[in-house]
């Protein structure tokens, strides 16, 4: 990133001149004015632009979906592919509702019938192998997944692209995800676990009881990669690759829910400076997703209960950021408007 190209104190000073000048008591618009702020420090001005809004959204299918880790059956990632393909899926409607394009990338599907049109190819297999017979990928593969999503990136996306969301498929992945969370941090792998796609009472146990297994068969991975070929999904993978490229070109970057923060956990430890441009869009339903973000020490802009995935927080936090792009931009400062900037005698 050319940041530090740029003196970073005197645009945050004149970014913070910029919003307390608006016609309203300093602070008044609350975290809208942060958002406005990293924006700001994102794009290096004053006046930050949301262009071309697009979310990418990753397939993949998962070994470990033969075990007992979901409420699911591994089939239902390519019948949810079709949809978002369809247009029926939730990220599909809310996406338009707000003018944002989406894109899906066949990270590693298994297809029960040709691929279809309209999907991204950078297939990797029919799903990686089971997490708990051995390593979910090889280290080449991950490699490749890292090159593969930053190239959805670079060649994918449309090039005014300011602003990008991150989203994901695959009945499974809430266990890679629990399973990357609990190799990177300190969070114990229990308070990672969460009920996925709904799993409750013995089914929630059994989940815990699989993933305890997959953990105590592997040895504590030595960095991000390798952890990623422990236990990453090939869609995680490629997410983290495109995360890292966006934020090496500049890009905001809205990050959706549990899935999509555990493969921002493993960008973060591939390279810190992707928080710097990272929005956190939601707080998940899934438990874990709470203490990830605790960890990253980001605040999240919603917290509605969500465990959908697809990238459906991004979505539905987006017009929140618009308004904080809007504010700046469109508010009036106090000389223009003729207001005494005197604050209120009762404040």
């Amino acid at each position: 990133m050319n940041q530090q190209t740029i003196d970073v104190q005197a645009l945050t000073e004149q970014v913070q001149d910029k919003i307390d000048n608006k016609t309203k008591p300093r602070g008044a618009l609350g975290d809208l004015e942060t958002l406005a702020m990293k924006l700001c420090l994102i794009q290096q001005t004053l006046d930050p632009q949301l262009v071309a809004p697009t979310i990418i959204v990753f397939a993949a299918d998962h070994g470990l979906a033969r075990e007992a880790v979901s409420a699911y059956p591994r089939e239902v990632s390519a019948q949810m592919a079709f949809n978002i393909l369809a247009g029926g899926a939730g990220i599909n409607v809310l996406s338009r509702q707000h003018g944002i394009e989406v894109l899906l990338v066949d990270a590693g599907i298994d297809w029960p019938e040709d691929k279809p049109e309209g999907v991204i190819d950078h297939w990797m297999g029919p799903g990686t192998a089971s997490c708990l017979d051995g390593d979910a990928m090889d280290a080449a593969t991950v490699e490749a997944c890292l090159q593969a999503g930053a190239a959805v990136v670079n060649d994918k996306v449309d090039p005014a692209c300011t602003i990008l969301g991150f989203g994901e498929l695959g009945i499974g992945n809430t266990s890679s995800a629990s399973l990357l969370m609990n190799a990177l941090t300190d969070i114990s792998l229990v308070d990672c676990i969460g009920p996925g796609t709904g799993l409750v009472g013995e089914g929630l146990l059994k989940k815990i009881e699989i993933l305890t297994t997959v953990k105590e068969s592997h040895a504590t991975p030595q960095d991000a990669y390798e952890a990623l070929a422990m236990f990453g999904g090939f869609e995680i993978a490629q997410m983290t690759g495109a995360m890292l490229e966006a934020y090496r070109t500049g890009k905001v970057l809205m990050v959706d829910g549990f899935v999509a923060s555990a493969a921002f956990l493993v960008a973060s430890k591939i390279e810190p400076g992707v928080l710097d441009n990272a929005i956190f869009c939601h707080q998940s339903g899934e438990p874990g997703h709470a203490r990830l973000l605790n960890y990253l020490n980001a605040t999240p802009l919603l917290n509605l209960s969500m465990r959908l995935g697809e990238g459906t927080g991004c979505a539905v936090a987006y017009p929140i950021i618009e308004s904080a792009v809007t504010f700046l931009r469109d508010m009036a400062s106090f000389a223009e408007a003729g207001v005494s900037t005197g604050e209120p005698e009762n404040q």
